[in-house]
């Protein structure tokens, strides 16, 4: 079986080189793609630093959003055999040495996606704006699926081919972030999803694509994708 790790990058040049040693001493069995989405600073020399060793580097001309980058990952795990492809940030957050409980929960339960949740085993530190969205998120995925949902927002997944080939083509995947939405779409499409216990880090270096006011307006634009994929449901 071929395993591929995609990391989307944007501006990770402190991060992404610990990231990539520690996705190959915990899953040396895969290799690493690294989809560097437009980046300014030094993130692409960086990754490309560590490609006489299984890392491939794919770089967008400017940058097209977190879906895009993983978009370009899953299409590239298709064009090059992949069987299983997870996605992993670029900041550290998402600790490697938990891809292996993913893949036997996987394994037993024949779930075609995987997502690896915080929430299953534990806690983790949120702002309160985040907390009332992945609340509200994970509600709107019960309702919806019928399964729960703990951490609809996870990025940390495990996708095996039949999966990332739908989200590769066309227009079946957002440029920006994909989540609740992505979820609801795919149990639409008769994909059975699975939640794994991960363990996830503290973005060690500041940064959050959900700082500020953003999580504000996150919240409303995946309110809107999520009438978007009801309207779909809605005419078919």
């Amino acid at each position: 079986m071929k395993y591929l790790v995609v990391v989307p990058a944007f501006n990770e040049e402190q991060s992404i080189g610990a990231v990539l040693r520690g996705i190959k001493a915990e899953v040396p069995f895969a290799d690493i793609l690294v989809v560097n989405d437009g980046s300014t600073d030094q993130t692409a020399r960086t990754a490309e630093a560590a490609g006489h060793d299984g890392t491939g580097v794919i770089s967008h001309p400017f940058n097209l959003g977190y879906g895009a980058a993983l978009q370009t990952g899953f299409r590239y795990g298709v064009k090059n055999g992949y069987d299983f492809i997870v996605s992993m940030d670029a900041d550290g957050q998402h600790t490697p040495s938990s891809v292996e409980k993913m893949i036997r929960v996987m394994t037993d339960s024949k779930a075609d996606v995987v997502i690896g949740s915080r929430f299953l085993e534990g806690t983790y530190p949120l702002g309160m704006a985040k907390k009332i969205g992945i609340g509200l998120f994970s509600m709107i995925a019960r309702a919806y699926t019928g399964i729960t949902i703990t951490d609809p927002t996870s990025g940390f997944q495990l996708l095996n081919r039949n999966a990332f080939s739908y989200l590769a083509a066309g227009d079946n995947y957002p440029l920006d972030y994909p989540d609740v939405n992505i979820i609801m779409a795919l149990h639409k499409r008769k994909f059975t999803l699975a939640e794994a216990a991960v363990e996830m880090t503290e973005n060690r270096y500041g940064r959050s694509m959900h700082s500020g006011l953003k999580p504000v307006f996150y919240i409303i634009k995946m309110f809107l994708a999520i009438i978007m994929v009801l309207m779909k449901r809605a005419g078919k």
